[in-house]
């Protein structure tokens, strides 16, 4: 077989173009710190290093979303903490103004405060978050939550709506609450019923606003005092709607009166006609019980039956603002249990993140001492190939006859 002088150049030149290939791979395997540098390296490793690269990628996702969740419940949080010391402070001068013999003046000046705690309260319910949404506004994030109007109330502008995050594969955490659960549906008095006195009362009596005495019957209740002349006793009855007469007796002051439920009390003397109402409970925002306890220490005392309707106003304000400490607590938990819950996610999408990068690291990550070796070996058998190339080429017939 005759080998030709071109021939014998192509092969050595073929040669160290090879050797030159595989160093120039190496070399870029090193300077990477990649073992798979395109997916023909690799097809089976290569396709699962996309597929957990992209679990990654949703998992720092899933991060970004907690951290994101936890700074907006944490604003929440802030803005509850402001109205329950806010509801506090006004409980305080309810019970101050409920109990101390106060002019109409002092309670005018207790007014004053009452009403900037007001604007304080309306201030907290359209906090706004980092995005510069309200927090308290459901889905409506851009409109003022809520806003006084004209017959000097206030309205809800925003919806029950309620925003979820993912912050993980499984697992959405709520990231606010809307503006009518946390400010308006309270229940009014002890939460199933209510006391209310008849404006039109002119004696000295005064209701309690009752406990749950078993089970409570719902009706329209009327609790009415009959003395037809003055050294008459004096009576009630207990009248329902739907229920007819279903208690009276006799009349003594600070005793319990019970029925269908309902345990409850008068105090000083109620005068012939008086009548109090007993009702379920409705749902009665923040705004207004506070504005209730405004009006009545706006409210001139004159008479004994004048006095005893500011007390029983403040009875309700007492119970309508322990309510709203309540739930204004309730919702407070709720959001300390949703950031407990995007703490103990946030700890597993790192253990997730950490096996996601392990895994991928034993996929993809070279091995230097290995590379290092293949690449000195490599440059070894480079240069072999071109002394080699310079020998062969110096060889021909032309050169041996010479």
């Amino acid at each position: 077989m005759r080998i030709s002088t071109n021939q014998l150049q192509q092969q050595g030149i073929n040669s160290m173009l090879e050797q030159q290939g595989k160093l120039s791979k190496t070399q870029l395997q090193v300077s990477t710190g990649r073992r798979i540098l395109t997916p023909a390296d690799d097809p089976a490793a290569a396709s699962q290093v996309l597929g957990l690269t992209q679990q990654k990628e949703v998992t720092a996702q899933y991060q970004a979303n907690a951290d994101a969740a936890r700074a907006r419940l944490s604003l929440e949080e802030s803005a509850l903490v402001g109205v329950g010391d806010l509801l506090q402070r006004v409980r305080e001068l309810a019970v101050q103004a409920n109990n101390a013999p106060l002019s109409n003046s002092d309670r005018a000046s207790i007014a004053q405060e009452v009403r900037q705690r007001l604007d304080e309260l309306l201030s907290l319910s359209n906090t706004k978050d980092a995005n510069n949404e309200y927090l308290f506004a459901g889905y409506q994030g851009l409109t003022q939550a809520f806003a006084p109007n004209t017959a000097g109330s206030f309205d809800y502008n925003g919806d029950e709506g309620q925003r979820y995050l993912q912050i993980g594969p499984h697992r959405q955490v709520a990231v606010g609450d809307s503006g009518t659960s946390v400010f308006l549906t309270i229940r009014n008095g002890n939460g199933i019923f209510t006391t209310q006195e008849n404006a039109a009362n002119i004696g000295t009596g005064i209701i309690n606003p009752g406990t749950v005495n078993g089970t409570f019957v719902p009706d329209t209740y009327t609790l009415a005092f009959i003395q037809i002349l003055p050294t008459d006793p004096v009576t009630y009855t207990v009248t329902g709607v739907a229920s007819g007469l279903v208690a009276s007796g006799a009349y003594t002051s600070g005793s319990s009166i019970s029925f269908n439920g309902v345990q409850t009390s008068v105090t000083g003397t109620p005068a012939n006609g008086d009548n109090f109402s007993i009702t379920p409970s409705a749902n009665q925002d923040i705004f207004t019980t506070v504005q209730n306890f405004a009006r009545g220490l706006e409210t001139a005392i004159s008479t004994p039956a004048g006095q005893a309707h500011f007390n029983n106003t403040m009875n309700r304000t007492l119970i309508d603002l322990d309510r709203s400490l309540d739930n204004v607590v309730d919702i407070r938990t709720r959001v300390g249990s949703r950031l407990n819950a995007i703490d103990s996610q946030k700890d597993f999408n790192d253990s997730f993140k950490l096996q996601l990068q392990e895994t991928l690291s034993n996929l993809q990550d070279l091995d230097y001492a290995e590379a290092v070796s293949r690449l000195n070996l490599q440059i070894t058998g480079l240069q072999a190939a071109q002394q080699s190339f310079v020998k062969i080429q110096g060889l021909s017939l032309f050169n041996f006859l010479r």
